[in-house]
């Protein structure tokens, strides 16, 4: 799934047909709990879960699944060069680091000539609008242009969670800068099927503003 609106990845084939799947070498970056390595390896593939929370990974692990975990950080890959035929990542590593370009560079090292890569992240238009499912969501309350970081601080004032903000065209040039084709860019509407919220995501919000953007990468 590649993001709240639902779009899945059996009907979307971002990464390629479903069938072709079956003995790919796929590297899945900001695993989490891994739930898309889980369904990889569903489709005969070979996943690697790669996360810098050794947390997440223990929930990763408690859950299962035929396939190595690997907490690294995604800025310093260890694993040595054509490694991966496909790499993904939904929601994950790209938007908390503050230079994504030097996580596409060695994504763009590990995957082989012809490889593809398939990040999804929040939708940059919504970093305008506050993070609300409702009406009050729905009026432009920042600069899309301010690039400032998202901070959450514990109580000794040490950051706990950050997000970074990126604007469409920093999303396209970092792709192109980092040595990748960009070859599509999803925006997935809001299906009448979902009627869920989750955080900002909501029926009334989707059918107005794009909540994510997906990003299909090849590697020539």
């Amino acid at each position: 799934m590649w993001g709240p609106e639902g779009l899945d990845e059996v009907k979307a084939e971002l990464l390629g047909p479903p069938e072709e799947l079956k003995g790919r070498d796929v590297l899945e970056l900001g695993a989490g709990a891994a739930q898309c390595s889980r369904w990889l390896a569903g489709q005969g593939a070979r996943p690697v879960a790669l996360d810098i929370s050794h947390r997440q990974l223990q929930h990763a692990l408690r859950i299962g699944g035929p396939f190595p975990l690997v907490c690294a950080d995604a800025g310093a890959l260890p694993f040595a060069d054509a490694s991966f035929d496909l790499a993904c990542s939904a929601y994950g590593a790209l938007p908390f680091v503050a230079d994504p370009r030097l996580v596409l560079r060695e994504v763009r090292r590990v995957l082989r000539p012809g490889g593809r890569l398939v990040f999804s992240v929040t939708h940059p238009i919504r970093w305008a609008f506050p993070d609300e499912p409702g009406p009050e969501g729905l009026s432009v309350a920042a600069s899309y242009f301010d690039r400032t970081p998202y901070v959450e601080q514990d109580d000794a004032g040490h950051a706990v969670y950050v997000e970074h903000h990126r604007t469409l065209g920093d999303r396209v040039r970092d792709v192109v800068a980092s040595g990748f084709r960009l070859v599509d860019l999803v925006e997935p509407e809001w299906p009448a099927w979902n009627t869920s919220e989750w955080g900002g995501w909501s029926p009334l919000r989707g059918n107005l503003i794009p909540g994510t953007a997906v990003f299909v990468c090849v590697r020539d």
